[in-house]
């Protein structure tokens, strides 16, 4: 059964593992058919501008676009 789920971020893409393990969350719940809603605030923001990178591991911006693609709800 698929259920709804809804993270918050609120750090920034740089600073924090906080962003990987949002992507990371969220593709694995989308994955698995459940609807994935990603409330972003304050600094959380900064993951959705155009190059922005998340510890030295990836492009936050980039990686969301996917997720948005699959599915992903964004409230900013």
């Amino acid at each position: 059964m698929a259920k709804t789920i809804t993270l918050f971020l609120s750090t920034s893409p740089y600073t924090h593992e906080n962003t990987l393990t949002t992507v990371r969350i969220a593709e694995s719940a989308l994955k698995k058919g459940h609807t994935v809603n990603l409330i972003a605030s304050a600094d959380g923001v900064y993951c959705f501008l155009k190059k922005q990178k998340a510890k030295g591991i990836m492009n936050a911006e980039e990686e969301f676009s996917t997720l948005i693609q699959k599915g992903l709800k964004v409230y900013l």
